[in-house]
């Protein structure tokens, strides 16, 4: 079975989400227990292993972006993960990923939120991509 980006996007969040949760972690072992049973042979899609490698290398500069977009009494240290994980996430495909339009990527951050958080989450994230959006 080959997964859709829709649920590569979701793995990478559970893989990038545990890796928030426990920096230390190994990786391989994060990506065969997301993967367990969902790909064919547990091979790691391209465009997984592209999402999740790519926001572990430029989180600080996601970080830098996410701070940046958010009110002026906000910090990334109040963020739930769940959503600076997102985030991060729609971000960097807004940025370094040619081939997915900025209303796809959108749309699917607001997905994600709706699966891994709640409607005010999504109403955030939405807000954030927007206004990077704006100033792009």
């Amino acid at each position: 079975m080959t997964l859709n980006r829709h649920r590569i996007r979701e793995s990478a969040f559970q893989i990038l989400f545990a890796l928030e949760s426990n920096p230390s972690g190994d990786i391989n072992a994060v990506y065969e227990e997301v993967l367990t049973g969902s790909t064919d042979n547990n091979e790691i899609p391209v465009y997984l292993k592209l999402l999740v490698d790519g926001v572990v290398e430029h989180q600080e500069q996601l970080d830098q972006q996410i701070t940046g977009l958010l009110a002026a009494k906000w910090r990334l240290s109040r963020l739930a993960k769940t959503d600076l994980v997102i985030l991060r996430i729609a971000l960097f495909e807004l940025q370094y990923v040619d081939d997915v339009p900025a209303a796809v990527v959108i749309n699917e951050a607001l997905e994600l939120t709706k699966t891994f958080s709640d409607e005010a989450s999504r109403r955030f994230v939405n807000g954030i991509l927007g206004n990077f959006e704006k100033n792009a």
